[in-house]
């Protein structure tokens, strides 16, 4: 029986996940607004065999936000790009359910999967940045669980979109001048509380079957779209326990909705700072530590509790209590007052915190105890894999590729080569059976 493997992705964030990355001096932060750059990484990504790049994306931003943030490549456009450059390693973005409409997004990511032979994925989200609404003539979101139901219905129109063709639909022949069989082409018709649309989609079917979904939220109503839809879940979690427990719940979910749990992948974020000691890898994570700005670590850990102010309270003193409830990321803000009250962690140390994985966990250690770690969480089943989110680039990655993947790989739990070519076999995924449209 061929053992478990291990899936890995790699989060691309600017000059890295660390909110100060960018004042490290070895990084050229100048160089985020450059293919190049990106190119660069993807390539070594893919040296690395890594399963996929992970893009996330917004459509607002303040004077305080990540640097990440502030200016980047609209993540389509760049994937399409990236996949001239690489031949084998998944390409997947985050696109809002919120501010988008089905049909574009089907077209966009279909149109990249066409392009890249079979290696695209969405990560399906709902917008939590208030501000974001405005940017789309609109003064506030949609309540939490009335995106999440726009969100299933979202999903649901794309699908049926991307099923507009059937597999063998296209036969060009060229004798007889017919292009395709009009019996093999499908309109959806669909006519919803959110959406209506005819279709069909002006693109045929995906060389994977269909592009592979990612769902990034743990509320319950993001659990439960995930366990409906989700090949690969991206989750932020801070101890195995939690971890384990998370992973049970969505995989029984799964098997509540009649699907296979073995067919969604858990892929919790993880920060990892590689050294030749244990010491080297805490005293790298130190240095980025005291690049932070407390004006922007505080604005940072605001907008991770809903939106709170932490301004006004003494940044040494303790969370103050009763944060109020938010509308926009309820998961990520449970997570950080949870680990401020079993720490007993200040404002400032909790800042310090999120500044270097945004509630994502931190690993250090030499290639050995990383690898260890992440193998017990695997083994543990507390993950199916993990969501690199590396904190400075390009250096983190080549620490990771050149001295973790060889140890993760002697152990037999990595692959040394890719035996396919689409995102869906990197993850062994099955191909989905086409569903012909269902009409409304």
């Amino acid at each position: 029986m061929e053992e478990k493997q291990l899936h890995l992705g790699l989060f691309l964030m600017g000059s890295g996940h660390h909110i100060a990355s960018w004042r490290h001096p070895d990084v050229i932060s100048e160089q985020v607004t450059s293919f190049e750059y990106f190119a660069e990484i993807a390539k070594h990504a893919e040296m690395g065999k890594l399963d996929m790049l992970f893009l996330s994306d917004g459509l607002s931003f303040h004077e305080l936000s990540h640097p990440a943030e502030l200016s980047r490549f609209e993540p389509i456009s760049l994937l399409s790009a990236l996949a001239v450059v690489t031949h084998k390693i998944g390409l997947a973005s985050t696109v809002t359910t919120t501010y988008n409409e089905p049909f574009h997004v089907a077209r966009k990511f279909l149109s990249l999967d066409h392009l890249s032979g079979g290696r695209a994925g969405w990560n399906v989200v709902t917008s939590y940045y208030e501000s974001e609404a405005k940017n789309f003539n609109k003064n506030e979101h949609l309540a939490h669980q009335d995106r999440y139901i726009r969100a299933k219905e979202f999903l649901e129109v794309v699908e049926g979109l991307w099923d507009s063709w059937e597999p063998d639909a296209l036969i060009r022949n060229k004798e007889s001048g017919v292009y395709f069989e009009k019996e093999k082409l499908h309109r959806i018709q669909h006519e919803g509380d959110y959406f209506s649309v005819e279709g069909p989609l002006n693109i045929s079917r995906s060389p994977q079957g269909k592009p592979v979904i990612i769902q990034a939220g743990s509320s319950d109503a993001g659990v439960d779209l995930a366990a409906q839809s989700a090949d690969v879940i991206f989750t932020a979690q801070d101890n195995l326990s939690d971890a384990k427990a998370f992973y049970q719940r969505v995989k029984n979910r799964a098997k509540v909705h009649g699907r296979n749990p073995e067919h969604i992948k858990i892929m919790p974020g993880v920060s990892v700072y590689v050294g030749k000691t244990h010491a080297e890898a805490v005293e790298k994570y130190e240095q980025l530590q005291q690049l932070i700005t407390p004006e922007i670590g505080k604005n940072l850990l605001s907008e991770y509790l809903g939106g709170f102010d932490i301004g006004p309270y003494d940044v040494d003193g303790p969370l103050p209590e009763n944060i109020p409830e938010t509308n926009g990321n309820k998961s990520r803000r449970a997570l950080l007052i949870k680990l401020a009250e079993e720490k007993q962690l200040t404002i400032r140390e909790l800042y310090q915190y999120v500044a270097g994985s945004r509630g994502h966990r931190l690993v250090f250690g030499t290639p050995e105890e990383i690898a260890d770690d992440l193998e017990m969480w695997f083994q543990e089943e507390g993950a199916d894999g993990f969501n690199l989110m590396l904190p400075a680039f390009p250096n983190s990655l080549n620490d990771f590729v050149e001295s973790v993947i060889p140890v993760l790989q002697d152990r037999g739990i990595y692959r040394k080569d890719y035996t396919g070519s689409t995102l869906r076999s990197h993850l062994n995924l099955p191909e989905p059976a086409y569903k012909r449209p269902i009409l409304k």
